[in-house]
């Protein structure tokens, strides 16, 4: 079982991932699931979503306490929780900021880590260009599938469509297209992203 937890802020649309995210999976014909972790969240307080995936179903319904990919819709957040806690060693992190890791303070801490798993891209500026709004979750999930390989972008894209319609959804699926280009770009370069 693969299993994601996305931090974020209220508003950024955390939870909107982790359900495309696991329409995508399911679309691919894998079992998935997604469930926010609530609590009193409002607007700009930090935020957690859940997606298992596998190829059989799926039983538990708690929180994902030990991930295999995280990825940060907010960069702000980095210092204020420990984000990377229960992190599987040689998970995917990806991280929305125009940062590099050291100016994000976190070269130290991954220094260990897989370089070609961690991966910055700034996923609220492609939203930006593409949507009109600095909403990363699109892009985000297209940057998660160059990535790690997990889903493919064309069930990405059939997701998208499912959650949203009309030029929303175009919008959306070009962000998702571009960082997705962008992630794949760099981690088949010489350097990680």
């Amino acid at each position: 079982m693969f299993q994601v937890r996305i931090h974020g802020r209220g508003g950024q649309g955390v939870v909107t991932a982790a359900e495309m995210l696991s329409i995508a999976a399911f679309i691919e014909g894998k079992h998935s699931q997604a469930f926010p972790s609530f609590g009193s969240e409002r607007m700009g307080a930090p935020v957690m979503a859940f997606c298992r995936i596998d190829a059989k179903e799926i039983r538990l319904r708690e929180p994902v306490l030990n991930p295999d990919a995280l990825i940060i819709q907010d960069p702000g957040l980095l210092h204020q929780v420990n984000l990377f806690e229960g992190l599987a060693e040689h998970g995917y992190i990806l991280i929305n900021s125009t940062h590099t890791l050291a100016e994000l303070g976190l070269e130290d801490y991954l220094r260990e880590h897989p370089p070609r798993q961690v991966c910055v891209i700034p996923a609220s500026e492609i939203a930006l260009k593409h949507v009109g709004r600095p909403l990363p979750n699109a892009a985000l999930l297209g940057g998660f599938a160059a990535l790690t390989g997990l889903i493919q972008m064309e069930a990405l894209q059939a997701a998208i469509r499912d959650k949203f319609s009309g030029k929303i959804a175009e919008q959306n699926i070009a962000a998702a297209q571009a960082a997705f280009a962008q992630v794949q770009a760099n981690t088949q370069g010489a350097t990680p992203c």
